[in-house]
């Protein structure tokens, strides 16, 4: 008995199902809700807020916008390759896709070292209460996916390829997740105030 192929072009079966998304979209209200919030304290408290602001390094969040959006271009050529059957490069860009989120984590904690050092947790005003639990919970996103990724590596450099291309396709779109989500908190919390 032949089971009929998935169908991306219908809407109950999106790339990488539609728990996935229905995750994602839990995920971008609950982050929402938060920015919604931060912007709302920082009309309360505009000074604050800006000198707060002008205390981030806008440099280390453009860095790090770059290393994400790479490293989601690497994981669209992954998922491409994977689709087409070519394991090794599905490898190589799917290792370029980690290298991009190890390399994001490895500039946030050299950011967090600095805000620590200088005395600036979540405790020191509301601003700074937000740049801690939204940056901090993205973090969280960023290391689940990185696990996520890790797992889909091995699972297709196992001899029978055990991934399929539904799980390749939902651990993707969790990681765009992880880069829309910093896309949403880079400007607000670095340019904005």
């Amino acid at each position: 008995m032949q089971t009929k192929p998935i169908s991306h072009k219908n809407l109950y079966y999106p790339p990488g199902g539609i728990l996935i998304w229905i995750v994602i979209f839990l995920e971008l209200i609950t982050f929402g809700m938060a920015l919604i919030a931060m912007l709302s304290y920082g009309k309360d408290e505009p000074e604050v807020f800006h000198k707060s602001r002008l205390l981030l390094n806008s440099t280390f969040g453009a860095v790090n916008t770059v290393f994400l959006i790479t490293s989601g271009f690497f994981m669209a050529k992954s998922v491409d390759y994977f689709k087409k059957g070519n394991i090794t490069k599905t490898s190589l860009y799917l290792k370029l896709t980690m290298l991009g989120g190890v390399l994001f984590l490895i500039l946030k904690s050299i950011e967090y070292y600095f805000k620590i050092n200088a005395g600036l947790t979540i405790g020191y005003n509301t601003f700074f209460s937000f740049y801690w639990m939204l940056t901090l919970f993205h973090v969280i996103h960023v290391i689940v996916g990185l696990v996520i990724l890790i797992s889909i590596f091995f699972g297709i450099k196992k001899k029978k390829h055990s991934t399929k291309i539904e799980d390749f396709e939902a651990g993707a779109t969790f990681w765009h997740m992880c880069d829309l989500i910093w896309l949403l908190l880079f400007p607000i919390i670095y340019l904005i105030f």
